[in-house]
């Protein structure tokens, strides 16, 4: 049999597995056919199961019926593109948010479980201390300062959210008894995922350091996430109230030991 050929005969079984109304491999009977009934559901399954040991909280909240309802639709729509089942979640939080349009904390909750379990598996990094920051920074002139670039946690991630997520984390944890928290928050927030030490953790901050964090940690300049600080046509008062804004962050991701490099 060719390479083609093959490569035919495995699309058309995979489309087979993902949807039941698509044909089944050409030259199938009815034994095939039960077989891969058989098949689809185990697959299924073992999705679903992947998906409710890596979203535990966010099935808890939601409960038994709800979340098998919303995996066994991502298994479908989205299944894994990596050679593990856990790669099954990439992309589950986006699939919440799209089944549970009218509860965003669901989503954010989902964002949540799978950021903390890709940085738990982030390689381990010395954070950059203040003196290395210091030493590393002496002889900056305002341009080595404005193209100042960070390197962060690997895998550490930060986004706006309306979500309660330090009430509902505490809350969902497996045992924990007591009613729940208000689901979403009065005013948005920020949240940082990141690693101390070998364990995930993360932080509420404010929305704008979860903005400047995520610009930089995806390349931006120290001089750009001030710009971004100070908002649209900024006068010369407000990029001031921005860069010291900035220089406050700076020093809390220090102390938090997020950052593991610099580049000018």
């Amino acid at each position: 049999m060719g390479d083609q050929t093959l490569a035919k005969r495995q699309a058309a079984f995979l489309r087979s597995v993902l949807d039941e109304s698509a044909p089944l491999p050409e030259g199938w009977g009815n034994s095939q056919t039960v077989g891969m009934s058989v098949y689809r559901g185990n697959y299924r399954s073992a999705l679903v199961g992947a998906l409710e040991s890596t979203f535990e909280r966010t099935a808890r909240y939601v409960g038994e019926g709800p979340f098998k309802q919303v995996s066994a639709h991502h298994a479908i729509a989205h299944p894994p593109s990596g050679w593990t089942i856990e790669e099954a979640g990439a992309g589950f939080d986006a699939t919440c948010a799209e089944l549970f349009a009218n509860n965003p904390e669901v989503a954010e909750l989902a964002w949540l479980e799978w950021a903390m379990l890709k940085v738990s598996r982030a390689p381990d990094i010395q954070p950059f201390g203040a003196t290395e920051f210091g030493e590393a920074t002496a002889e900056f002139g305002d341009k080595d300062w404005m193209g100042l670039k960070l390197e962060f946690q690997p895998r550490a991630e930060a986004r706006e959210v309306k979500a309660n997520l330090s009430g509902l984390w505490s809350a969902l944890e497996e045992g924990a008894d007591g009613d729940r928290p208000a689901s979403l928050l009065d005013q948005p927030k920020g949240c940082i995922v990141s690693r101390e030490g070998e364990l995930p953790t993360f932080q509420m901050v404010t929305p704008e350091a979860a903005h400047a964090f995520d610009a930089m940690q995806k390349g931006a300049a120290y001089g750009e996430a001030i710009m971004l600080l100070a908002g649209e046509n900024p006068d010369a008062e407000k990029i001031q109230q921005a860069a010291v804004q900035a220089g406050g962050m700076l020093g809390e991701w220090l102390n938090e030991g997020l950052i593991v490099g610099v580049r000018a």
